[in-house]
């Protein structure tokens, strides 16, 4: 539903912009959707058919505000948009800021945007999962896995390949992002010291360095254990060792059970030894239809011998068994120190052929378009609001006039506490004993303490 408390207008950004998108003209005409198939899918499934609409929010609408939505479930979706202009990573910061919403919840999928390289073969009809990307991020979900994502490509200045570098997990639960079915706004900064720091809804949930926080690192170690090196045979490792002086003692049994009869235990008084557990049910009968031959000899069913009910036990009394006092198992002797230890044996160092030291990964690949290369179980996931920007007091700007009101509708739209602790209790009903402890408890207190007493008259 909509609300009337906001009035909405279009953002315009207020600084310099790399890349802008609100859809509220209802267009995709700077989008381009992909005309190709996935790499390494199978042919059926392959081909990048998943729809996308532009469309209001379906619950806590914004009058006048639209979004990008991907509406297939179970199928490869893709498009892209070039930007205003190539972003390159020289002496200002990025800032990436876009808004998701996933409608129907999420099952399992990711709503996640490429920043795709700039090159001369860039072609976003021909866009697909092998498309270079400069720097992937966004939310991903599959089962209780939830993620946030910030991936960079990473060229090694040696052989020239391309490596992914994924930054450290948030700090923080990221559950409720996911399930509560709220807009929620995701923000990545890069800084040119290669510093980065990851927000949602405007609240940090992960910083760190690009050259200390990534996996795998950014440059390689220096040096490498030797691969040719190999532990010489008669290395000791062993730090304890059996005392070679140490004797077995004449009174070491090693043959003694670890278990005895109890010699104190007494048959209890009543104790039927000539009756069984067991017994042919007395009201049995052979059924007409049996056959000696065919079925053998007929017995009565095994009911609970009626006999033992009352008493303490039926059948053969045994003692029971006990820990054996003088059991004392095979005899080891003590561990003592190892004169001829030499310690876990490493192999020794080398120089790293394939070392080399980036003190800049922030200087990454140019990129010149935003792509969306998804796949998703669930359908309805609702994007806006995308920017890209070297100032984050645009991005913010940008936000308080797009996210914040629907941050703002959706609180307005918020049921009241005891609605809320309601529908708690309807998923856990241990809830109402907590609720019953909380506020019944004290009002019982008040009430036996505080009610007036009636006089008892004299007879």
């Amino acid at each position: 539903p909509s609300s009337p408390i906001v009035t909405y207008r279009t953002p315009v950004p207020t600084g310099e912009v790399y890349f802008a998108e609100t859809f509220d003209d209802g267009s995709l005409d700077r989008w381009q959707l992909s005309k190709t198939v996935k790499g390494d899918a199978e042919e059926e499934i392959s081909k990048y058919d998943g729809k996308w609409a532009v469309e209001q929010l379906k619950e806590n609408r914004v009058p006048g505000d639209q979004g990008l939505v991907l509406k297939s479930r179970a199928k490869h979706h893709a498009i892209a948009a070039m930007l205003a202009k190539p972003f390159v990573f020289k002496d200002e910061p990025l800032v990436v800021q876009y808004e998701v919403n996933f409608q129907d919840g999420i099952d399992c999928g990711g709503a996640y945007i490429k920043l795709l390289s700039d090159s001369s073969s860039l072609n976003l009809e021909q866009f697909q999962d092998r498309t270079p990307y400069t720097i992937m991020f966004g939310p991903d979900k599959c089962g209780e896995d939830y993620k946030l994502h910030f991936i960079f490509r990473h060229q090694n200045p040696l052989n020239k390949d391309w490596e992914e570098k994924h930054a450290k997990r948030p700090d923080v639960d990221l559950k409720k992002f996911y399930t509560d079915r709220k807009t929620h706004l995701y923000t990545l900064v890069l800084n040119p010291d290669s510093s980065y720091e990851m927000f949602i809804d405007q609240s940090s949930v992960s910083h760190g360095s690009l050259l200390h926080d990534v996996v795998p690192p950014v440059n390689p170690p220096k040096e490498i254990d030797d691969p040719s090196d190999s532990k010489p045979d008669d290395w000791d490792e062993r730090a304890k060792i059996p005392d070679p002086e140490a004797a077995k003692p004449d009174d070491w049994d090693e043959d003694a059970p670890a278990k005895i009869e109890d010699p104190d235990a007494v048959k209890p008084e009543g104790w039927l030894d000539h009756e069984e557990d067991f017994t042919p049910d007395p009201n049995a009968e052979k059924p007409e239809d049996w056959d000696e031959e065919m079925d053998g000899e007929w017995e009565a069913p095994q009911i609970p011998n009626p006999a033992c009910e009352t008493a303490p036990g039926c059948g053969q009394w045994k003692r029971p068994m006990i820990n054996n006092p003088e059991y004392k198992g095979k005899w080891k002797a003590p561990l003592v120190d190892n004169p001829n230890y030499q310690g876990v044996w490493k192999p020794r160092k080398i120089s790293n052929p394939d070392y080399f030291e980036d003190l800049h990964p922030f200087r990454m690949s140019p990129f010149r378009a935003l792509g969306l290369e998804l796949w998703s179980m669930t359908s309805d996931i609702y994007f806006d609001n995308f920017i890209i920007t070297s100032q984050k007091e645009v991005a913010d700007r940008w936000a308080s006039d797009s996210w914040g009101l629907k941050k703002l509708v959706a609180s307005a739209n918020e049921p009241g506490i005891v609605t809320q602790l309601m529908a708690a209790a309807e998923e856990r009903p241990w809830l109402w004993v907590i609720y019953l402890l909380t506020v019944g408890l004290p009002v019982g207190l008040l009430v036996l303490f505080c009610w007036p007493k009636v006089p008892h008259s004299s007879p």
